[in-house]
């Protein structure tokens, strides 16, 4: 028998315990010999900060959409009984995504990074692709309408996490790293400019800079790629009259009162609220003042119906969940596990920065749910697909 053979087993245990999970991966790094199912500190904050979203989203959204519904189908709970299906759906996908040890998911990177463009070009096949409002993003499966660029975002973290963390491919070697990170980065913004979605383009930018940058990548290579993608961005926008008077409304909405008439109906409800709100179920401005309520706006009903004690609450639990996938990230077993963690949390973050950026009239409008909590089923089911592995990480950190 060894010499920790020999120690009592409470003693084993205590061993066990204080052993670092990077000690249990396998030396090529593509793996866990055995998946741990530890409960950590970091794992329950985060459980606890989506659930927490999540519920009040079902409850707002029933709120916001009430009066929507009434207009498309004599029901208050149509958009609530969809919503209720997509919560239901990544509630499943979010369990399933925390039981399954995530060093799985190598294998799944590029079939789902494949099928996720099948899904961008699909969308842009004439027939195929359902278009609202001048965009193309949508298509129809069933009775329910997928947004392919939502779970390209998800593909990509894979994507990247996979790419940057194999031991053959050292980060300093940009030719077989940055390079494909970059060049694969490149063709999905190319369909989401044909969409277009400058809000997907913008999120997709962050994700993959941001992980280039946290896995080493020289600063001089990506300040030179962040230069082009803000050249992109920035045609996008001026190349069109309407969409430049548009992006630009957000600086002085009432000197643009068609443009920036979103802007205004936001600024209004959030300030008809106060300190206190007017009440849930109480909203103005979802009787069809304030269009999109219940999806890009809902932070403006949830400001005017709770208050600023309401609108302040959600801004903390995003901090929360901000601060905790980055110390995810940090405490990961491996390099696969933080970027995976880095990526996801980037994901939501910067969505939700963009989005209340837009409500709050800081940023321009750019079609960008609230993750957790606007309705939007596939991007809430990503969303929680997301949070799901984020806390499968979180359970074998330190």
């Amino acid at each position: 028998m060894t010499a920790v053979e020999n120690r009592p087993k409470s003693q084993q245990r205590a061993a066990s315990r204080g052993r670092h999970p990077a000690s249990r991966v396998k030396a090529d790094g593509r793996g866990q010999r055995r998946f741990s199912g530890r409960r950590t500190p970091l794992f329950l904050i985060l459980l606890v900060a989506v659930s927490s979203l999540v519920l009040l989203g079902v409850v707002m959204v029933l709120s916001a959409s009430a009066v929507v519904s009434i207009n498309n189908s004599s029901s208050a709970w149509s958009l609530f009984r969809r919503h209720l299906l997509s919560v239901g759906i990544g509630t499943v996908a979010m369990l399933i995504m925390m039981r399954v040890d995530y060093h799985r998911l190598r294998m799944f990177a590029a079939p789902v990074m494949i099928g996720a463009s099948l899904g961008l070009v699909a969308v842009l096949i004439p027939g195929v692709g359902v278009s609202t409002n001048g965009a193309t993003r949508w298509l129809d499966v069933g009775p329910l309408s997928v947004q392919p660029s939502e779970f390209m975002k998800l593909a990509l973290v894979l994507f990247i996490a996979d790419l940057l963390s194999r031991p053959s491919r050292p980060i300093l070697a940009t030719r077989i790293t940055v390079r494909p990170v970059v060049v694969v980065t490149g063709l999905v913004v190319g369909l989401l400019v044909m969409q277009p979605h400058l809000g997907a383009i913008l999120v997709i930018g962050l994700i993959a800079g941001t992980m280039m940058f946290l896995a080493g990548a020289p600063i001089r290579q990506l300040f030179g790629l962040g230069s082009i993608g803000a050249a992109v961005t920035s045609f996008m926008v001026l190349a069109t009259p309407w969409r430049r008077a548009r992006f630009l409304a957000f600086r002085d909405p009432w000197a643009e009162p068609v443009f920036g008439y979103q802007s205004l109906q936001s600024l209004h409800a959030i300030t008809v609220g106060g300190i206190s709100g007017v009440g849930l179920g109480g909203s103005r401005a979802k009787w069809g003042f304030l269009p999109y309520a219940h999806t890009d706006f809902i932070f403006a009903i949830i400001a005017e119906e709770l208050g600023l004690l309401g609108a302040a609450t959600v801004l903390l639990v995003f901090a929360v969940i901000g601060v905790a996938g980055m110390v995810t990230a940090l405490r990961a077993p491996d390099r696969f596990g933080m970027l995976l963690a880095l990526g996801i949390t980037t994901m939501i973050v910067a969505q939700a920065v963009l989005n209340l950026g837009a409500v709050l009239s800081l940023l321009p409008v750019m079609g960008v749910t609230l993750p957790f909590l606007s309705f939007g089923g596939s991007s809430l089911v990503v969303s929680l697909t997301g949070v799901g592995v984020l806390l499968n990480v979180a359970r074998q950190g330190r």
